[in-house]
């Protein structure tokens, strides 16, 4: 099994952690806008030398969006940078994905589930994604998205666990799909620990970037981010 750091500040929580010889080890902290300033003393906390390829780190996984656009590019440059100074791969992980597989660890999905997962994507709109629970593996339905809560147009007829913080906009949903929802889990934020069972799988089938292609995925057409080698930065 590989050894993975994973890393996500793509809501309001950051959160950093170490998959090293099968043991998992994290920190995870809410704490909105404060990224930048506590990211690096949590990975110095998990590790502390910072030479990740010395202490037997294989590659980065990251949470690459869509969330917040700021926190998007605090994760994207710490990760160019960590991959680029270490000379390792970085794997990108679907925010909404992983946040799904943090309801599946903790227990409020199971089996059989078809799943929502949300965020709040602010300026009264929200990123969301189908995806459906298969034993200890969940599979993408629909890839993230955007839209107005409004226009939420989420297909099939089966009941839905509705995750995350986009159920802020539960009221202006469509009527048919708030008669849909079951269980719902407002409060459940994605770790970055959540992000082992995507990464390993994508490590292992060799889909890995390397520093100068890491890049948030914002879903919205109009944001873009610029490339270590856009950046003027030579990889």
């Amino acid at each position: 099994m590989a050894n993975l750091l994973a890393i996500d500040t793509s809501t309001d929580a950051c959160s950093v952690a170490l998959l090293c010889a099968g043991q998992i080890s994290e920190y995870h902290e809410v704490i909105p806008r404060q990224h930048s300033q506590r990211l690096f003393g949590m990975l110095a906390e998990l590790l502390p030398s910072g030479r990740l390829r010395e202490q037997g780190i294989d590659a980065i996984s990251y949470g690459e969006g869509p969330g917040s656009f700021t926190g998007l590019r605090v994760c994207a440059s710490a990760v160019q940078g960590l991959c680029f100074a270490n000379q390792l791969p970085a794997v990108p992980v679907s925010t909404l994905h992983a946040q799904a597989y943090t309801a599946l660890r903790e227990g409020r999905v199971s089996s059989g589930d078809t799943l929502l997962s949300t965020l709040d994507a602010q300026i009264g709109e929200l990123y969301w994604s189908l995806l459906w629970v298969e034993g200890e593996h969940i599979v993408a339905i629909q890839p993230a998205a955007v839209c107005k809560p409004q226009n939420l147009a989420v297909g099939g007829d089966s009941e839905l666990v509705a995750l995350g913080s986009g159920l802020a906009h539960l009221d202006a949903m469509p009527e048919g799909v708030r008669a849909r929802l079951g269980a719902r889990h407002p409060d459940l934020l994605p770790r970055a620990r959540d992000q082992f069972p995507l990464a390993l799988a994508a490590f292992a089938r060799g889909e890995t970037q390397a520093a100068d292609a890491v890049c948030p995925v914002y879903v919205r057409d109009e944001i873009s981010w610029k490339k270590l080698s856009e950046q003027g930065k030579s990889a």
